[in-house]
């Protein structure tokens, strides 16, 4: 998350709704809400997701947000543009009935090296509000699911698992967002946020430190 010291404007807001965009249309396909005739139009919501994701992540690298930054640059690579260009292509794929059908498990391959990067990162968000990190460990659960899903390891019948663990994760966002524009524009709380699960140590006194 950003902290502004860099003189730009916190951009983690604009991030937060397209992530939540992003959960809540993946909740929608893989829970049977929409049917795969939606998955051109999903791919247009990726792609406007990327686009602000992409600039979210480089303000926030900007800002030395070491963490921030990272997390939605390649989310807005390989999540919003990648699986936003892959809905079209299966799409049409289907639609014109290739006669190399598409072997998607290479996309479980790719989701391996994307969630587990995910996993190993998320106790860096045990710092942030507690909002955050819940956000991040709902995503944790629903992609490594998709990983092994494409995969062929898991039957199709996790799916709702999945699905549900993305709809709650595209709530959290939703409010985080909220919370961070009302609370800054207000200069007060006006929606809450927890605190972070591990707190920072509160340095020494400079009066206590021992005079040289």
């Amino acid at each position: 998350m950003s902290n502004n010291n860099g003189g730009w404007a916190n951009p983690s807001p604009a991030g937060l709704v397209a992530l939540g965009v992003a959960c809540f249309t993946f909740f929608a396909l893989l829970s049977g809400r929409v049917t795969a005739g939606a998955m051109p139009l999903l791919g247009c919501w990726l792609i406007g997701g990327f686009i602000t994701q992409v600039i979210v992540g480089a303000i926030e690298l900007k800002e030395g947000q070491i963490l921030g930054g990272n997390v939605f640059l390649y989310f807005s690579a390989f999540f919003m543009l990648v699986g936003g260009l892959e809905f079209f292509v299966k799409y049409f794929a289907a639609a014109q009935q290739w006669s190399i059908p598409l072997d998607t498990r290479i996309d479980g391959w790719a989701w391996i090296v994307l969630s587990f990067c995910l996993v190993l990162w998320t106790p860096a968000y045990f710092k942030a509000t507690s909002v955050l990190t819940m956000i991040v460990i709902l995503i944790d659960i629903a992609v490594v699911q998709v990983a092994f899903l494409d995969l062929g390891v898991l039957s199709p019948s996790f799916k709702p698992f999945a699905a549900y663990a993305l709809l709650f994760a595209g709530i959290l966002a939703m409010y985080l967002s909220a919370a961070l524009i009302l609370n800054t524009t207000y200069g007060k709380t006006i929606l809450p946020l927890t605190k972070p699960w591990v707190k920072e140590k509160t340095a020494a006194p400079v009066g206590n430190a021992k005079k040289m």
